[in-house]
């Protein structure tokens, strides 16, 4: 890596470290970014939700006071988290580099989607909620494990999938939501990172340049998001996003 691409993927956490902390969609960003770099894809991927963890975790203080009086749903998300998230890592560890390139655009489009329409999937599953008694807290332990999964393989769009689930189970406090979500986050990508260093699948380098990025990023986030139009950075980042699948699919 050259000093282009050093810079290119520090702007790029930079960016993305802004961005989760306005609106979301930070990985759209960053891991385009490590590919360009000539990061191998796998390890991008992996490099990627090692650079961006921090951020989770410094959000999880920012919420303790909301996980007060969550403990049930707490022990039980946190313990499917750290599974999914585990059986997630390891299905990547033995995924195939050429079909894990081949999946990048689809797993952009899937993540794209889910970015795009949350607030309509959102206003879906408290909809469905709303119909349901209590019974379908199993049926929403068996979607959470799949999420989680998907969360430790990939990521993109990892909180709005979670936030769908605890709206099936009755959640309607978005500020209690926002915190589990965050505290899952940090557990799935959590476990998934340990499991990426343990097992050598880390690119140190450009992992400790976007570190930096993202945490400097986040802090100006964070600084700015009260003076900010985030509905208006979250349209540009779904153009982005589509813009940046289509090009996957056209140069795959």
């Amino acid at each position: 890596m050259d000093v282009f691409d050093f810079g290119l993927i520090f702007g790029a956490a930079l960016l993305a470290g802004a961005l989760n902390a306005i609106a979301g969609g930070g990985s759209f960003f960053s891991f385009p970014a490590l590919l360009v770099a000539g990061v191998p894809p796998i390890i991008a991927n992996a490099t990627n939700a090692l650079a961006l963890w921090p951020g989770t975790l410094a959000s999880v203080g920012a919420y303790r006071q909301e996980l007060h009086g969550q403990q049930r749903d707490i022990w039980l998300f946190s313990g499917l988290s750290l599974i999914g998230g585990l059986v997630g890592a390891v299905l990547l560890l033995y995924t195939d580099e050429r079909r894990f390139t081949a999946l990048i655009p689809y797993l952009l489009l899937f993540a794209t989607l889910i970015f795009t329409f949350s607030p309509q999937i959102t206003r879906l599953t408290r909809y469905v909620a709303g119909t349901h008694d209590g019974s379908q807290r199993l049926l929403v332990v068996i979607v959470y494990v799949a999420i989680a999964i998907y969360g430790g393989f990939f990521g993109a769009g990892l909180g709005i999938l979670t936030l769908a689930a605890l709206s099936l189970l009755g959640y309607d406090n978005i500020h209690r939501m926002n915190a589990l979500k965050t505290l899952q986050a940090a557990l799935v990508n959590g476990i998934a990172v340990v499991t990426f260093v343990a097992t050598g699948l880390i690119a140190w380098m450009p992992a400790l340049v976007m570190i930096g990025g993202a945490i400097v990023g986040g802090y100006g986030g964070a600084a700015i998001a009260q003076r900010i139009d985030a509905g208006r950075v979250r349209t540009a980042v779904v153009w982005l996003s589509i813009g940046l699948t289509i090009w996957f699919f056209v140069r795959g």
